[in-house]
């Protein structure tokens, strides 16, 4: 696997290194070794698929409150999607900046979005199916998100928006300050 850093702190692409020959190609998408040796302790716990049937489908931008420690590996098994992350670590250089990638079943990219981070995604093609590994496993009582359509983060999304639920599209705005003392309340508690 090749592991690319991009503009946010942490967040790596992480690009299958194929084999090929008359049959196809063989690649490995997943090693636990391979992620040790980048510094990264992940154990995957959790996996789960997201059936869109739609192209314009967004889902997002979720992140999960402390204690979680959620990170992912997100990878587009088919179809296509348009894929946002936003850092919302106060202590990070990157905090509120966001990085964009497309992936495809073509290039069969994936992206480990370490915890702290809020991640969507919008489907450029009907039928996409995209597969999260989860380094924990999801806690409804931690979820939480921030709007696909803030004016706080200016995000561009490719195509009109066909189909996303009344979650993601009520989000209050996004606030850093009330944000920031909200994390730092959570952070706190779990430290006690």
């Amino acid at each position: 696997m090749i592991f690319s850093p991009t503009p946010l702190a942490g967040l790596l692409v992480v690009e299958p290194e194929r084999k090929a020959d008359e049959r196809g190609f063989f690649a490995r998408v997943w090693c636990k070794h391979e992620f040790a040796a980048m510094g990264l302790d992940v154990d995957v716990v959790q996996a789960s698929v997201s059936h869109n049937r739609r192209a314009g489908t967004l889902r997002g931008m979720h992140f999960a409150w402390p204690p979680s420690q959620e990170g992912k590996l997100v990878r587009c098994e088919r179809g296509a999607i348009y894929d946002v992350v936003i850092d919302l670590r106060p202590d990070s250089p990157s905090f509120l900046q966001q990085a964009c990638f497309e992936l495809d079943q073509d290039n069969r990219n994936a992206l480990f979005i370490p915890p702290g981070l809020a991640h969507g995604f919008q489907t450029l093609r009907d039928g996409t199916d995209v597969l999260y590994m989860m380094t924990e496993a999801y806690r409804a009582d931690l979820a939480d998100g921030v709007r696909f359509d803030d004016p706080a983060f200016g995000i561009r999304w490719p195509l009109p928006v066909s189909v996303v639920v009344d979650r993601d599209r009520n989000y209050p705005d996004f606030d850093r300050d009330a944000f920031t003392r909200r994390l730092a309340d959570r952070q706190s508690a779990v430290a006690h």
